[in-house]
């Protein structure tokens, strides 16, 4: 059982490494060319990479989206000028 924890943790840690050395992979739909046919003739924009042949892997989009969680729960509240409620003098 412990072998096979370490083993996952391995890996996990391994495709963490690989999430920040490689954040992008090619994208599978396409084959990475950026391009689908649509009918006989036509080619358009992959539909899934948008074109740029590239996709943004899980785990770096799951870490990008944890790093915007964080970054805007723990911002400081800072009141703007105009939020401020102004009362009349006694």
């Amino acid at each position: 059982m412990a072998l096979a924890s370490c083993a996952l943790l391995l890996a996990l840690a391994g495709y963490a490494v690989l999430c920040a050395v490689k954040p992008f992979t090619p994208c599978r739909k396409c084959s990475g060319t950026g391009i689908r046919q649509a009918g006989r003739r036509k080619v358009k924009p992959c539909r899934r990479c948008h074109g740029h042949r590239y996709r943004l892997r899980a785990g770096r989009r799951l870490l990008n989206t944890g790093r915007a969680v964080h970054r805007d729960g723990t911002r400081p509240h800072h009141r703007r000028r105009n939020d401020l409620e102004f009362t009349e003098w006694p």
